[in-house]
């Protein structure tokens, strides 16, 4: 599993992102993703594709491209930065997307949307990464996250599926299951979430839940419950044949230690 984990960067500016990337580079970590949320978004989202294609083409990048975030004036405008997106990715090595609706979808513009798009264009060969909630049915009766899944999978146009963080295995294993009848012989690669928990943590999230991100009363208020579950999780994904993708800070060598610790047990 070592070989294929995810390491998911945040910054500030690219002077952070250049010093991240060095550490991953003196570490021997070359599979990377940019996120494209907060501050990384428009103008430090594309100097950062500019900078990394330029100084660091060993590096295999996946970068989150939000709808909502890279939003411009209309639709049409949208989409046509979308394109450009696309057809500069061509000339770079090693990268690849992962398309995100945002957290507040647009309306007339998420990934369905976008899809349905790309689907019409003629001269355009591209595989995409979409994101899948396991979670969302059963802890925010959001009951569409299947059906949207399948509008998606039908456009031919998605090589990867990215599970969003949660903390009920059962639920995802679930959810797993389904996805593997509704893809059935189409060979899919499986990214899920995952963070290294700490009191830091637990009291960040405490203080400030994310958007549709589920975890439960059990382990935010037992470090060691958490800590047994990552394992547990670390343990479905590799049985599973689920890539795991660092979303916690490693940019230090004790911090990159503990990952690794769940990761190689």
């Amino acid at each position: 599993m070592n070989n294929n984990i995810r390491f998911e960067l945040s910054f500030k500016n690219i002077a952070q992102l250049e010093k991240k990337l060095n550490f991953c580079k003196s570490n021997n970590i070359k599979n990377i993703n940019i996120p494209c949320k907060g501050i990384i978004k428009k103008e430090l989202f594309n100097s950062t594709i500019n900078y990394i294609s330029k100084n660091y083409e060993d590096f295999n990048v996946t970068y989150h491209y939000s709808l909502y975030h890279q939003y411009s004036k209309n639709i049409n405008k949208s989409y046509q930065d979308f394109l450009n997106f696309i057809k500069n990715s061509h000339t770079k090595r090693n990268y690849e997307i992962l398309l995100v609706s945002g957290s507040n979808k647009k309306k007339n513009f998420d990934s369905i949307d976008l899809l349905g798009f790309l689907k019409k264009e003629k001269n355009i060969k591209i595989k995409l990464g979409i994101a899948f909630n396991p979670y969302l049915k059963k802890y925010y009766k959001i009951y569409s996250e299947r059906e949207r899944f399948e509008r998606k999978i039908s456009t031919g146009l998605i090589n990867s599926i990215w599970f969003q963080y949660g903390t009920d295995i059962k639920v995802l294993e679930n959810e797993l299951n389904y996805l593997k009848n509704v893809t059935k012989d189409e060979k899919l690669n499986l990214f899920g979430s995952l963070f290294i928990p700490s009191k830091q943590f637990i009291a960040r999230f405490k203080f400030r839940p994310w958007k549709e991100v589920h975890i439960s009363e059990k382990f935010l208020y037992s470090l060691e419950n958490f800590l047994d579950f990552t394992s547990d999780l670390v343990s479905f994904y590799e049985k599973n044949n689920i890539t795991p993708i660092i979303e916690s800070d490693f940019s230090s060598s004790e911090k990159l230690n503990t990952v690794y610790s769940f990761l190689l047990n």
